[in-house]
Order: structure tokens, then sequence, then C-alpha cells
């Protein structure tokens, strides 16, 4: 997956935003929550996923636990080139999804996202 492919991927969720925090990590958040994120050269990709995605992108090695957002079921993966386009789609949108489901039914409405 490319910088530019992850980029316009996330951007396209309804209601996505980017910003750069902690320096020059991208942050990608909908209703002010992260759901991914990239350090600042877009090398590596930390995104959020289910426990059973966590469980099993683990176990292969195809991803580690996410620095510091680990406990929260967020996954790294280290070179973002490896990565395929569609399942890196597939995946942010899943954590897309993950994280705007827990916003409040106001919030999802205002985005345009299913209340």
């Amino acid at each position: 997956m490319t910088p530019t492919a992850l980029e316009e991927a996330a951007l396209a969720l309804p209601g996505a935003e980017l910003s750069v925090k902690w320096g020059d990590d991208r942050v990608y958040s909908v209703g002010g929550k992260m759901f991914a994120a990239t350090d600042g050269a877009v090398t590596n990709l930390s995104l959020k996923v289910s426990d059973i995605a966590f469980e099993a992108l683990v176990a292969n090695g195809r991803a580690k636990p996410a620095p510091y957002a680990a406990r929260f079921k967020w996954v790294m993966f280290d070179d973002l080139a490896k990565l395929d386009t569609a399942e890196g789609k597939a995946l942010l949108k899943s954590a897309h999804a993950l994280i705007a489901e827990k916003l409040p039914r106001k919030q999802r409405a205002a985005l345009g996202l299913p209340a």
C-alpha cells in the first residue's frame, strides 16, 4: 500500500479527519477519536482491530502489538509497502467502524454515520 493510497482510503471514510500529532505522526480520526496512525515518513501503519483480528494478525506475525495501544487492540504493520492495498483499505474501514460505533448517537448522525 502506498502512502497516497492509505491517505485516500482513510479520508474517504465518513467523517474521517487527518491531523499531525506527537511531532510528525499522521493520525486519522472520526469524531475526534483515533482509528489509524502512521509515522511521519508514512512507512508503518497502526490501527484499531477487532479482538479476533488482533489475535490472528499477531499470532501469524503479520503485525505486532502497537506500542502504547496494544491493550486497546491496536496492531502495527512495520512496513506499509508490504501491506496489500485491498487489505489495507478493508482494515481501515473496519478500524473506522469500530471507533465510530462507540460515538454518541447525535455525533454519529452529525457525521453522516449510521445511528
